[in-house]
């Protein structure tokens, strides 16, 4: 790389200049000088340099001024101060304003190799961010959507067909794929997209009360009801309701929502008055439904006439070209968030999160950049960032092929739940269920807290 970076170097004393100019040009950079601070803006406003190296006292405008300005003009230019009346103080005020580095007169070829080798390292960071953010800018059109792989392509397309008709559709995927994010995608890119998009869990709600919720009710309809209020059905209003882990209802909501479907018409809770109602169905589902149909527990009609058009959403194991994208989207978002100057994850760290099975898929992988965010006292996030996850390289990522899927659901729960110090609620949000059905996968599986 030492070809392709060019470098300044800003000193008064001719015999600095010449020394530097002597060493960086026999190491392979091309190198220019300026014995002032004004003549390195004027060369920086003709020509690209990568890295400057910049004395802290000089006549006129000092070091720290021309560091001040660069960052301003040239965001991505390296600045090295060197100088040699060194403090503390004044080694920690340069890096504050923006330096890459600080450098002690007299230095030796040794110190200057170590500081071009941290900063070829961050400008291959800061290309690499710009690429991603790039990739991610051309995919906002899929709203938060992050993703490149052909497997997501796949699923765009899919959406761009799917999303002008009226046709009910059943997102299926992992808990954490992001399926409400491919619901709210499909409703932007519809032609009810000015129109409401309602979601509810049906896993977050017992029977009688997501009745309560789609259905809506008349006053005096049980005790308690001192008003009467709108359902779902009738909120939505045109628009798309969307129905997450439908498998989760029982045989008689599933005949009842047969009927809305067939029929559009809907009688709230202790009323006899049908009401009409206009909508597009969108469901998802972490289950097997066809194993659900087998064993008795859900209705194949009502299964047909949900799924007419299913969209299956990979699990991130299987589109780890995706994983870089996602990082740095999150990196990005919870920096900004946290207010830390976090903008980079060196390379061993981002190999080794791509390599890693993300048993909770894009919602883990989310929660552990928040986490390393917050943590981190670092402007690049690294191994140690991630240690909760056991991402050392003489860990080995646990093997998810030979395992059942009640395993690795038991597997997964088991390390939510010490990685939140045993937080249900916390817990629960993080892999996309209730408290009810978190604490029953609990008792099913026979986790134990420690």
């Amino acid at each position: 790389m030492n070809q392709n970076m060019k470098i300044l170097i800003v000193d008064d004393e001719l015999v600095v200049r010449e020394s530097l100019y002597h060493w960086f040009s026999r190491e392979g950079y091309e190198t220019g000088t300026a014995e002032n601070g004004n003549e390195a803006l004027q060369k920086l406003s003709k020509e690209n340099f990568d890295t400057l190296f910049v004395d802290m006292k000089m006549p006129g405008m000092g070091g720290f001024e021309l560091l001040e300005t660069v960052k301003k003009l040239y965001p991505d230019t390296a600045v090295v101060i060197i100088t040699a009346y060194g403090s503390i103080d004044s080694a920690v005020q340069a890096i504050k304003i923006g330096a890459s580095d600080y450098l002690l007169k007299p230095f030796k070829p040794d110190q200057l190799s170590l500081v071009m080798e941290k900063i070829s390292q961050q400008l291959k960071l800061t290309s690499e961010y710009k690429y991603l953010k790039g990739q991610m800018d051309k995919i906002s059109r899929f709203d938060n959507i992050i993703g490149q792989s052909d497997p997501m392509k796949k699923i765009y397309s899919v959406i761009e067909e799917v999303a002008k008709t009226d046709a009910p559709i059943l997102i299926l995927g992992e808990t954490g794929t992001g399926k409400e994010l491919i619901a709210k995608a499909i409703h932007v890119k519809s032609l009810r997209n000015n129109l409401p998009f309602v979601a509810l869990n049906c896993g977050a709600f017992p029977d009688s009360l997501l009745e309560a919720e789609l259905f809506g009710y008349a006053k005096g309809a049980f005790t308690g009801a001192a008003h009467s209020r709108k359902g779902f059905f009738e909120v939505v209003s045109g628009g798309t309701l969307f129905l997450d882990e439908i498998g989760e209802i029982s045989r008689k909501m599933q005949v009842d929502l047969l009927r809305v479907l067939q029929e559009k018409k809907i009688t709230r809770l202790g009323d006899t008055h049908p009401i009409d109602v206009n909508f597009r169905l969108l469901s998802a589902t972490r289950q097997d439904l066809q194993t659900k149909i087998q064993e008795g527990h859900f209705r194949s009609d009502f299964f047909y006439r949900i799924n007419i058009i299913s969209i299956e959403i990979p699990p991130l194991r299987e589109r780890k070209e995706d994983i870089p994208l996602l990082v740095y989207h999150f990196l990005e978002k919870y920096s900004q968030e946290t207010t830390k100057k976090i903008d980079s994850v060196d390379k061993t760290t981002l190999d080794h999160l791509k390599a890693y099975p993300w048993p909770g898929n894009v919602r883990e992988l989310e929660n552990a950049v928040e986490r390393a965010v917050v943590l981190s006292k670092s402007r690049t996030l690294t191994l140690k960032d991630f240690d909760f996850l056991k991402l050392a390289p003489d860990l080995s990522p646990p093997s998810y092929e030979t395992l059942s899927l009640q395993d690795m659901e038991k597997r997964h729960i088991e390390t939510v739940l010490r990685n939140n110090d045993w937080n249900i609620s916390r817990s629960a949000d993080i892999l996309g269920v209730s408290r009810a059905t978190l604490h029953r996968m609990i008792n099913r599986h026979g986790t134990e807290k420690p």
